[in-house]
């Protein structure tokens, strides 16, 4: 199987099919191996018949016992050969799927990597969740075709010539008979393809909601919108069990009808085959030995019959990974080298100016409008946003994500000892040239350093206001920490998010909400804290809250994503009835501020 540190290889991403035949190449021997050893089973399962009629011709009905051992032996040496080989064939087997999963597994995870931040904007969290939970496995499956499928058709035509020796008019019926019994099944595989591929669609549709929901469920409460979320939740999944319905329906037809007709065409035959017995054209033996090729031939049948319900799912799913596979990054056509010195940062769409060294708030009634305007300062969307009067589009990714890092209140978390955690985002900003809260595939500029000093990480928790957590946790900063710190608190959370940023020590952080989720006495420490630690280097943050906004050199009021007014925190409160309205939520708070 696939190493884990392996490389995966490059995927084709022309179609489904040609995904499918590229995990079957990626293992030529492993699957040519089990095409062989499936083969061999399946022959072998028919020789069992043809000895059989052996032991009854030349041993049974004479009464030579003579014989009749030695073909019972002779039975009993394939009976356990071919034993052993079906234990290697579902050995080799499972290891066909299994590298296919793991391929797939890497291959996606990989291509999400370089995704980054175009991520969250080309494919939703459902779609990428049923790729991993559902549609890996099932491409796994599919490739169960390597083996029994083939050698279903080497053991087809092995019995069919077998048959030709015994009666060229059962050969015949045979031949014709079971292209039939496929031919009939086919149509329900292309309709199950359709609505397995309509299934799948609203599945993760369905699945991007429960995240969705999962994720903004306090904010719902507070608004009073969960029962709202709640009946459309419900009315989607009803219509996804009602769509489960129909895949089901079709999957138990095509099931029932791969073992019903292979049956039923077995009567036919044994009952073609006794009258011919009956009138002396074929022996007794000969009878049995027909019985047993066309028992034989129902399996083979029912695994094409599989495999092609298995592969037509396997392309569905298939056809999922290559349009995620084919998402491209964020383009980068830059050519121009960053400005030497702190610069103006200018996005052209909203008028906002950020001046170099200072703490600049970005107010609005919206929070997507100021966190649109920190996409396109951090060029995370296309824009014509400049920095030192050039166009950002312009300057090399990789020179932008040395020095502009934006620090998202939702960024993701990798599990990790606490400094980890921190640190971590100190190496990965630092040496590749990449922000804390995504890899968008920048060429690493430099070699990784060494991680930060203890001590620097002391300064950022400090900053943060989130040394109590490091006292909390039983082993301090070598304390684990799960994925997305769901062992820790949201307060928490945030915390370690600034910190993680601070640690980074960007020349601009652009902070997406760093303190919506703390208390009002945490959140003006973490203000006040914040000024000083950032004292000459370009800051950024979006918020509403006074306290923050009272320790800001500039504040920026947007109104419809766009610059309404720009001053300090006070002058604003007297010059701007609508910013003054926005901020000024209690009168104990805005006393508290002046």
């Amino acid at each position: 199987m696939i190493d884990a540190y392996e490389d995966p290889g490059t995927p084709d991403r022309r179609g489904g099919w040609h995904y499918l035949w590229w995990l079957v190449r990626c293992q030529p021997g492993r699957s040519a191996l089990g095409a062989l050893i499936a083969s061999t089973w399946m022959v072998l399962l028919a020789a069992t018949p043809y000895l059989m009629a052996k032991a009854i011709d030349e041993g049974l009905e004479p009464g030579d016992l003579g014989r009749l051992t030695v073909w019972s032996a002779a039975l009993f040496l394939v009976g356990a050969f071919n034993a052993w080989l079906s234990i290697m064939r579902h050995r080799t087997m499972t290891r066909v799927r299994m590298d296919a999963n793991f391929r797939t597994v890497k291959v996606v995870v990989g291509h999400a990597v370089r995704l980054g931040a175009a991520l969250s904007r080309r494919a939703g969290a459902g779609e990428v969740v049923t790729i991993g939970v559902g549609d890996v496995q099932t491409i796994a499956s599919a490739l169960t075709v390597v083996g029994p499928g083939v050698g279903a058709v080497i053991a087809y035509l092995v019995v069919a010539g077998l048959l030709v020796s015994v009666s060229p008019v059962i050969a015949v019926v045979v031949l014709l008979g079971m292209p039939l019994i496929v031919g009939v099944v086919g149509p329900l595989l292309t309709r199950l393809q359709g609505t397995e591929t309509e299934y799948r669609e609203r599945q993760g549709v369905l699945t991007a909601r429960i995240a969705d929901l999962a994720g903004g469920l306090r904010v719902l409460n507070g608004l009073g919108g969960k029962g709202l979320f709640a009946d459309a939740f419900r009315r989607d999944s009803g219509r996804l069990r009602e769509q489960g319905y129909r895949v089901g329906a079709v999957t138990s037809w095509v099931q029932a009808l791969g073992v019903g007709l292979p049956t039923l065409f077995l009567a036919v035959v044994t009952w073609l085959a006794a009258r011919l017995a009956a009138q002396g054209h074929i022996s007794i033996g000969e009878l049995v030995s027909v019985y047993g090729y066309v028992a034989v031939l129902v399996g083979p049948v029912a695994f094409w019959v599989e495999c092609g319900y298995m592969l037509s799912r396997g392309v569905v799913a298939a056809r999922r990974v290559v349009r995620f596979l084919n998402l491209e990054p964020m383009e980068d056509r830059g050519t121009r080298d960053a400005p030497a010195e702190p610069s103006t940062l200018h996005d052209p769409e909203s008028g906002v100016r950020i001046l170099p060294g200072r703490l600049t708030a970005l107010a609005g009634a919206r929070p997507a409008d100021a966190a649109e305007v920190i996409d396109r300062l951090g060029r995370y969307a296309p824009s014509r946003a400049t920095w030192a009067e050039v166009p950002l589009d312009e300057i090399a990714l990789a020179q932008i994500r040395q020095r502009i890092l934006v620090a998202d209140h939702e960024a993701d978390v990798f599990a990790g000892r606490l400094h980890e955690v921190i640190g971590g985002v100190y190496r990965a900003f630092r040496g590749a040239g990449n922000c804390a809260t995504s890899h968008d595939g920048a060429a690493p500029a430099k070699p990784q350093p060494e991680a930060p000093a203890t001590a620097h990480l002391t300064q950022a928790l400090h900053t943060a206001a989130a040394e109590d957590i490091v006292q909390s946790l039983p082993d301090g900063l070598d304390s684990p920490i799960d994925a997305n710190a769901r062992n820790l608190s949201g307060g928490q959370r945030q915390r370690i998010r600034l910190a993680r940023a601070l640690a980074a020590d960007p020349e601009v952080l652009l902070a997406v909400e760093p303190t919506s989720a703390l208390d009002a006495h945490t959140e003006a420490r973490v203000a006040a804290r914040l000024k000083a630690a950032r004292t000459g280097r370009t800051t950024v943050v979006t918020t509403t809250s006074p306290l923050v906004l009272a320790h800001a050199d500039t504040v920026i009021h947007l109104v419809d994503g766009k610059v309404a007014a720009t001053g300090t925190h006070h002058d604003l409160l007297d010059t701007d009835p609508a910013y003054k309205a926005l901020v000024a939520r209690d009168t104990d708070t805005e006393e508290a501020v002046r």
